[in-house]
C-alpha cells in the first residue's frame, strides 16, 4: 500500500496517523501581533505593492512588516499574503516565506522582490500562486469588489518546515495547520 504512495499523500497519511484526524489548528496568542510602516490593519495597499502584470502597474514590492509578542516555545516563523477573494474556487497565495529564525522580528520592505538577498540566513520564499517563489502583489479582476489580503506571521513549534521552493502553497499549508502554535494578522485591501 505506501509504495503506492506519493510523498505528499505519505506526509497526509503520517501527520493524521500521529496527530489525529481531530488535531487543533493554530490559534491567536494574545499579545502576538503584526504590524506594518506602509499600511495599518483595513486600509487599502499604496500602489508600490501592487503587482506588476496582468494589466497592473505597481513596484510589486512585498511591505514591510514587523512583530513581537510570539508564544514561549516558539522555533521560527512563516510569512504568508493570501487573498481569499480571488475568484478561483481557493483563493490566491501571493507570497510565503517560511524558515524564519525565532529571533526574527520583521521582514523590511521589497524582501520578497529580488529573491533571497534580504531573508535571513536559512529563510526560504517558496512557490505562490503566480508560479514562482517570490512576493507577488495584489491585481484582482478590473471592476471587482475590494479583495483582501490576509498578511499572516505564524509562530512554529518546529525549527524548519521540510519544504523547497517548488513546494506547492498548499503542502506549506499543510505543514502549517499542524506546527503553527500562534498567528498574527494583518489585512490590506486593494481594488481596481
Amino acid at each position: 500500500m505506501f509504495a503506492k504512495l506519493s510523498a505528499f499523500s505519505a506526509a497526509v497519511f503520517v501527520a493524521w496517523a500521529v496527530l489525529g484526524p481531530g488535531a487543533a489548528g493554530p490559534a491567536r496568542a494574545d499579545g502576538f501581533t503584526v504590524s506594518s510602516p506602509d499600511f495599518q490593519d483595513g486600509d487599502y495597499l499604496k500602489n508600490a505593492h501592487v503587482f506588476a502584470g496582468f494589466g497592473c502597474t505597481g513596484g510589486n514590492e512585498s511591505p514591510a512588516l514587523a512583530w513581537s509578542g510570539a508564544p514561549a516555545g516558539t522555533k521560527s516563523f512563516a510569512v504568508t499574503a493570501y487573498d481569499p477573494d480571488a475568484p478561483t474556487g481557493s483563493g490566491w497565495w501571493h507570497w510565503v516565506v517560511v524558515n524564519l529564525p525565532a529571533t526574527a522580528t520583521g521582514l523590511g520592505r521589497g524582501v520578497g522582490k529580488d529573491g533571497m538577498a534580504a531573508l535571513p540566513a536559512g529563510a526560504l520564499q517558496v512557490r505562490t500562486d503566480f508560479g514562482a517563489p517570490g512576493y507577488g502583489g495584489p491585481c484582482p479582476p478590473q471592476g471587482d469588489h475590494p479583495h483582501r489580503y490576509l498578511f499572516k506571521v505564524h509562530a512554529l513549534k518546529v525549527e524548519k518546515l521540510d519544504v523547497a521552493a517548488e513546494s506547492s502553497p498548499a503542502l506549506v499549508g499543510f505543514f502549517l495547520h499542524f506546527n503553527t502554535l500562534a498567528t498574527a494578522e494583518l489585512m490590506g485591501l486593494y481594488k481596481r
